[in-house]
Order: structure tokens, then sequence, then C-alpha cells
């Protein structure tokens, strides 16, 4: 029995009062802060910038990740791991040299993630799951909040669960998760859950409350 990782999607908090999210999901038990770059060419959009980042690692001491949706990131993992970021997400397309960053993430004593876009296979990234220490698939196409759910995604899920025992990756999922899928994907083994506006911002409940229910999901044999 295992416990599922709550991971709120910071690009969702509200920006006016950014410290005070971060103090109110650190208390209400959140394990991750996700924190979203992007640079506009490899998504069509603009994420949070490196003084969020400094700002979110500032004020908790959980851990936090950062999913790089730009082009080439090699060039800027050591400033995310000078940023204290613990965990290091890229895409498999963005880099010619993947399997050299994702050493050199590992290496400087960091944890290593991949994130697989909707149409990205399992075929396409399986060499790489020995590098891995988190797979995050994608449940929507990345650089938008408030998007709805690409059910046929859970397909790949579904490989990558059967295919897991051969290595040493948890899973995790972002994009849309409501909590009817928290409860479904915990239960067959998905380890994390990226939230956003589906199941933890902008609800009528506090962060405490919505977390303690999912919390209810989160012991599965």
């Amino acid at each position: 029995m295992r416990e599922i990782l709550i991971c709120p999607s910071m690009m969702c908090a509200d920006f006016s009062n950014l410290k005070n999210e971060v103090e109110q999901l650190d208390k209400a038990g959140a394990d991750i802060f996700h924190i979203d770059i992007m640079d506009g060419s490899f998504v069509p959009n603009f994420g949070m910038g490196l003084q969020d980042f400094e700002l979110v690692r500032k004020i908790t001491n959980k851990l936090v990740d950062v999913h790089l949706m730009i082009n080439n990131p090699s060039e800027y993992i050591e400033k995310f791991i000078d940023l204290r970021a613990d965990i290091i997400y890229i895409h498999p397309e963005s880099d010619n040299q993947i399997t050299r960053t994702l050493e050199t993430i590992k290496n400087k004593g960091k944890k290593s993630g991949i994130a697989i876009n909707p149409g990205t296979s399992i075929g396409n990234i399986e060499e790489l799951l020995f590098l891995v220490n988190y797979v995050m698939v994608m449940t929507v196409n990345p650089g938008f909040a408030g998007q709805k759910y690409l059910n046929f995604v859970d397909r790949k899920i579904e490989k990558l669960l059967s295919i897991k025992s051969n290595y040493d990756f948890e899973i995790m999922v972002d994009g849309a998760v409501s909590p009817k899928k928290i409860k479904e994907l915990s239960k067959k083994g998905v380890k994390g859950f990226v939230l956003g506006t589906s199941a933890l911002f902008g609800k009528r409940k506090s962060y405490l409350e919505l977390i303690e229910k999912y919390r209810e999901y989160n012991i599965y044999e």
C-alpha cells in the first residue's frame, strides 16, 4: 500500500497573492509544487518565470519540480539546479541529446523526469525509462490550463503500468485531472497527480478540505 502524491499546478494559482497560495497549499499537505516553464515555441504559450519559481522555492521546504516545456532544455538545467529544483521534467522531442541531459540531472543529485505528450508513444521513449525517476503523462495537449481530459491517453497509462516493474520510475499524470480520475488511476497504481482547476484551484472548499478528501483515495492494494 502506498500514498499518492498531490502536486498543485502553480500556473493555476492566484498570482495576485502567490505567497499566500503557497503557504496555504503547504499547510494543506501538498507534496510537490509543480512549476510550468514555457517558451512560447515548444508550446504556444508562456508559463511561469524564474522569479515565480524562486518565490515558491523560498517559501516552502516541500519538493518543487519544474516542467520544462521549452526547446533545448539542456541549456537551462544548471540554472534550475542552482535554484534548487528537486525534480526536472523534460520532453523527449525537445532535446537532441536527451540521454545526456537526463544523466546530467541525475549526476547533480536531482530527480529526472520525462513528460510524454498525448501523441508520444511509449515505444519512442522506452529506452529512456532506465534513466528517469518519474514519467509524467500529459493527459491534455501541453501549454494551457482548463482543457478537457483526453481519455485515449488512459491506454498509454495502462501500458506504462504493465511495464513499470521492469524499471525504477513512478507514474505521474498532468492535465484536467478530476477527483474521479484521481480515484480511478490511484487504484490502478498511478503515484502522482498534478492538480489544476479540475480538482484544486477555484473551488468553494479549502485546499485542506480538498487534499484531505483526495487522501481518502490514496491507499490501494
